[in-house]
């Protein structure tokens, strides 16, 4: 084993798990935010998962430098079903987050600033399920897809088959 794959190799898995993590749990905290009606924090919550999402384009970046560095007698390639493989379902995950999950928790956190000035005008008035309606099911139906997905590729990763 050389150095520059022991290197990539660490950088690869290190970015992995704080990248990669954030970019999966943030929506969940996100879902408690919308249920506690914080239209600040959503709002926080949706640019931390969009940069997150955003960086974890370097890990991708550091898997190819694992891959160009590994031992030529694992013939580790982009055509290996488990590198390849990977990269699809992490596209999917990152495309779900980026244009499904991120835009949802910017439209949640709109109405639930919609229905702080609806409610302020008529106290009467309860907005629960319109800020729910206007992302929840979404941002968890999709970042659960996510989170599997990226799942998926961590069991790619440690199996290699």
């Amino acid at each position: 084993m050389n150095v520059g794959s022991v290197i990539f190799d660490i950088l690869h898995v290190v970015a992995a798990v704080f990248i990669i993590g954030p970019m999966a749990i943030l929506p969940m905290t996100a879902l408690r935010a919308i249920r506690s009606g914080a239209p600040g924090q959503v709002r926080t919550l949706a640019t931390s998962t969009n940069i997150f999402s955003l960086l974890s384009l370097l890990v991708v970046i550091l898997g190819f430098g694992a891959m160009a560095f590994s031992d030529p007698k694992y013939n580790t390639t982009i055509a290996s079903t488990w590198i390849w493989l990977s990269i699809v379902f992490y596209v999917v995950a990152l495309a779900l987050t980026l244009f499904v999950v991120v835009p949802a928790m910017r439209r949640a956190a709109d109405n639930i600033e919609g229905e702080e000035a609806v409610e302020a005008e008529d106290p009467s008035a309860s907005g629960e399920t319109t800020a729910k309606a206007g992302g929840y099911g979404a941002i968890s139906g999709a970042s659960g897809v996510a989170s599997l997905l990226l799942l998926a590729v961590v069991v790619l990763m440690v199996w290699k088959p």
